[in-house]
């Protein structure tokens, strides 16, 4: 037996399918504690050994969690994606929630490759909330600070000579010097945001604090990779949470995106870029391409080597940052090893084609592609 959850605020909309997609119970639970109790006994009295929940990491986080800990239930994740394509396969059913729970099981039954959920406990979730709380603070400064630059042009024209930026403590003063004993009310409130900014300020180097420590405490070595810093190994690890969930390296370049797509047809063979993915990893792993290229490292060798194989300067990047992608995978488990697997090698990979370095950069160990 097979179930899939389709999760919202108030209610769980749940379908227990067999092993030919026949329904055999869907009905409908409070999204609570209770609920969560009335689910593990529907999925026990029925037996079901695969449960496909979407939105595991919104409305059906309580649930997943539970069913997780719980064990015995392989529990995995189901993209929205695939549920609004398996729904439109069936013109007619409309779409309501026991449709869509519907929709989730049988492609729980028929997508092997669907990741196990993310768990949201533990340290890998303290470092996603930290990383997703900086975010937004480093948002609302950027916002804000555009908007006082905006009003400082129109109080005082020049201004820019004496405070060009709005994001450091010395230029914010050197701002609230320039409207000091100004009366107008425009003033008034550019003061108020130049408070704020300093305040926001204040606090983005506080929570960057927090980070720096807990990663330097779990010891992954991804800051040991050129180009990752506490920040980068902070986001990879709260995006990750636990790299197991990828049955190999080359699911994980799939997950991040940076696995190129094949975009063949007749005697044309080429591949194109992944838009799909983790984006918020995709975006690490290009920062540190970038950052790689722009210094003498052997990422920046490698991507030579790609162009002078007469690959452009996307295409060389792209095969970059799948290499970078290799090099995560290993160390990003690191910590979940130390606590689940022991000291043994714990399927790591080694004969991935990279390694990484006493300096944390790329070397290939196998011919490039």
């Amino acid at each position: 037996m097979l179930a899939g959850i389709d999760t919202h605020k108030d209610t769980l909309a749940v379908a227990v399918i067999d092993a030919a997609g026949r329904p055999v119970v869907v009905t409908e639970l409070a999204n609570t504690e209770a609920g969560f109790d009335s689910l593990e006994q529907l999925l026990s009295d029925h037996g079901v050994a695969r449960v496909g929940i979407e939105g595991s990491g919104n409305y059906g986080r309580g649930a997943a969690v539970r069913l997780v800990l719980a064990g015995g239930i392989e529990v995995v994740e189901v993209p929205p994606s695939l549920t609004s394509r398996e729904r439109s396969a069936r013109p007619g059913a409309g779409k309501t929630d026991p449709v869509d729970a519907l929709a989730i099981a049988r492609i729980t039954a028929r997508e092997t490759a669907l990741p196990p959920v993310r768990l949201a406990i533990g340290q890998a979730a303290d470092l996603r909330a930290l990383a997703d709380y900086r975010t937004q603070l480093v948002t609302e400064r950027t916002a804000l600070a555009n908007r006082t630059h905006a009003e400082l042009h129109g109080l005082l024209p020049g201004y820019h000579a004496t405070a060009p930026r709005l994001t450091a403590p010395t230029f914010i003063a050197a701002a609230q010097q320039l409207l000091e004993g100004d009366s107008r009310v425009r003033a008034q409130l550019t003061r108020r945001r130049l408070v704020r900014l300093a305040e926001l300020t204040a606090e983005i180097k506080e929570v960057t604090a927090l980070i720096t420590t807990a990663v330097a405490d779990l010891d992954t070595g991804l800051t040991a990779l050129h180009g990752i810093g506490p920040l980068g190994a902070a986001t990879i690890l709260g995006e990750v949470a636990d790299v197991r969930r990828y049955r190999s390296r080359h699911a994980f370049a799939a997950a991040n995106g940076t696995a190129p797509i094949p975009a063949s047809s007749g005697r044309t063979t080429r591949h194109r870029l992944n838009r799909s993915g983790n984006r918020t990893l995709n975006r690490v792993l290009y920062t540190t391409a970038i950052t790689q290229i722009r210094a003498d490292t052997e990422g920046r060798a490698y991507y030579l080597r790609k162009r002078a194989e007469g690959k452009t300067n996307r295409e060389a990047l792209r095969c970059l940052k799948r290499r970078l992608s290799d090099l995560v995978y290993d160390p990003a488990r690191r910590p979940h090893r130390s606590q689940h697997e022991g000291t043994g090698d714990g399927g790591r990979g080694h004969g991935n084609g990279t390694r990484l370095t006493a300096h944390g950069q790329l070397r290939d160990r196998t011919s490039s592609p």
